[in-house]
């Protein structure tokens, strides 16, 4: 398992193997933003140009296969919300979205679903015997609100089984730059009942570094998902932010790019 970078028409951007449908976690490079935002800015609300946007996010729905108007995408929250999105919630490119959420799955073909992030762990999810997939918005907050649960749950409903399901975690801050208070790991201990060997490394300052992504992981093994059908990038968004968009890293003078995800 590995992920890999992979060029489209100038379009950079990461793919799993443990995925075996179209899917993308975008970097930084093949668009059209300028300035602090170029040039694959997907964000529409930090200040872009909206043209740039349109036509960055143009050549991500080329990438999955359909028009403009033809992804669903949410307005996240931090929060742990997972809407089932059908034919319906297509987004007309730039309009408002009408709910909020922080994880989309759908069991609609050709039907690609979008996550946001800028620092945040982006996890795609796929069950390709049941044909369920999910994009999934993993902030700390997200995450030990348990966003993954009730990501398999709504998989689940729709026919997915977690012993089937294959979970991509892609670029995000890493253990090296993810600097907490004791909020943050208290709360992870909470949300994996203590199972947090290995995840978190005190400093004498009383700061601890945090492995996000490899606490998602370890979640999603105690909701059954098979450890050999995870796959985990080892990029950091922090320390590779000329490659991708690090909200930490500019202080919040960013842009946002996008995990995507079509059956």
């Amino acid at each position: 398992m590995s992920f890999k970078e992979n060029n489209r028409d100038g379009l950079i951007y990461m793919s799993s193997d443990i995925i075996g449908v179209r899917h993308a976690f975008t970097t930084r490079f093949g668009g059209v933003s300028r300035g602090e935002f170029s040039s694959l800015n997907l964000g529409s609300n930090r200040g872009d140009e909206p043209e740039a946007v349109r036509e960055n996010y143009r050549r991500l729905c080329a990438l999955m296969g359909v028009g403009i108007d033809g992804m669903a995408v949410t307005n996240q929250v931090h929060g742990n919300e997972v809407r089932i999105v059908t034919q319906e919630d297509r987004h007309v490119c730039l309009s408002r979205v009408p709910y909020e959420a922080d994880g989309l799955v759908t069991n609609v073909k050709s039907l690609p679903i979008l996550c946001m992030v800028a620092d945040c762990v982006p996890v795609l999810l796929w069950d390709g015997e049941h044909s369920v997939a999910g994009a999934i918005h993993c902030g700390w907050r997200s995450s030990v609100g348990d966003i993954l649960k009730n990501a398999l749950d709504k998989m689940v409903s729709l026919g997915a089984e977690p012993g089937s399901i294959r979970a991509a975690i892609g670029p995000s801050i890493g253990r090296c730059c993810f600097e907490t208070d004791d909020d943050v790991p208290q709360a992870i201990e909470k949300y994996l009942r203590g199972d947090t060997l290995g995840l978190f490394d005190r400093r004498d300052d009383g700061k601890t570094m945090v492995d996000l992504r490899a606490a998602n992981a370890r979640r999603l093994m105690q909701l059954g998902l098979k450890a050999d059908n995870i796959d985990i990038s080892r990029e950091c968004t922090v320390c590779s932010h000329e490659k991708y968009w690090s909200h930490r890293y500019t202080g919040g003078h960013r842009g946002s790019q996008g995990a995507a995800i079509v059956l």
